[in-house]
């Protein structure tokens, strides 16, 4: 199926093979490994620096931004702050996952901080962290309010009542459409059905298997590949995105497929990275598994 570009999810995977991007990722010490992998899988250069003295240099000589909020620090949001400016100035989409928004007052205070200063091309995360960040941008409010509004944190998972059903799904649509208009940016919310949309076209796709939730990072190499994929398709960050999420799930179902007896999420986490690593664009096109409303 094509976007509105023209361009198919294997053409844009094709785009970001032989442009071979270079991701800035200022991510967090769990997952930093994991994100550098998926990125080096997709045919991306990855690049981690986190010390104000040189973030922002080298967000100048990237091609894309991911800022995660895992492990925040008041030494690596400064860092953040500067690189997301100065990927605004030299037009670099920006993807901001707001690991575990809601679990702290200094989180959601970071978040809002990202929503009014930073021009954010992507935000994925998860339903409850998405209900956590609609609260911030519709205005100010003190962290005990957001926290209560949120329904409590769930450190970084979302809560059993934030499931993505074929029942809530015309709901949530409206809800990730409203966020994505709001905020001005590509809302990526992730479960069991993944919603990606700009405020107008959605796609609900529903690649992946159960067995991710059990492996540390792979939301935090979605948000890398998703990086990824939006600095190899400029001006298409929603289809891009989509691509992401979509080859995203499908390397976890190559990957569920390939496990052996007495093989668990450890050894699953390296067949995700072997399955991006190759996926051809014929895999993404024949295996996508989403529908576009």
């Amino acid at each position: 199926m094509r976007g509105k570009a023209g361009l198919t999810f294997g053409k844009m995977l094709e785009n970001l093979r032989q442009k071979a991007p270079l991701i800035h990722s200022i991510t967090n010490p769990v997952t930093v490994n994991q994100c550098a992998n998926i990125l080096l899988a997709c045919g991306a250069s990855p690049i981690m620096a986190d010390d104000p003295m040189e973030a922002a240099q080298i967000t100048g000589i990237s091609d894309g931004l991911v800022l995660n909020m895992g492990t925040l620090s008041q030494r690596t949001v400064p860092s953040m702050m500067a690189s997301g400016e100065r990927a605004g100035q030299l037009s670099l989409p920006i993807v901001l996952d707001p690991v575990g928004v809601a679990a702290s007052g200094f989180r959601m205070n970071t978040a809002r901080m990202f929503l009014e200063r930073l021009p954010l091309s992507v935000i994925r995360g998860n339903l409850s962290e998405f209900r956590a960040l609609a609260k911030l941008s519709e205005g100010p409010a003190d962290a005990d309010t957001l926290t209560e509004l949120s329904r409590g944190p769930a450190g970084v998972d979302a809560l059993a009542a934030d499931r993505i059903t074929q029942e809530n799904l015309p709901e949530l649509l409206d809800f990730a459409r409203a966020f994505a208009r709001r905020t001005k940016t590509v809302s990526v919310i992730t479960g069991a059905i993944d919603l990606v949309t700009d405020g107008g076209r959605a796609y609900c796709i529903r690649n992946g298997h159960p067995l991710m939730r059990r492996v540390t990072g792979t939301g935090c190499q979605l948000s890398a590949l998703t990086g990824a994929f939006a600095a190899a398709n400029p001006g298409y960050i929603l289809e891009a995105a989509a691509a992401a999420v979509t080859a995203m799930g499908l390397a976890g179902e190559i990957a569920w497929k390939r496990l052996g007896p007495g093989e668990g999420n450890m050894t699953y986490g390296n067949y995700i990275i072997d399955a991006v690593c190759h996926l051809t664009s014929e895999d993404l096109e024949k295996g996508g598994n989403y529908e576009i409303r």
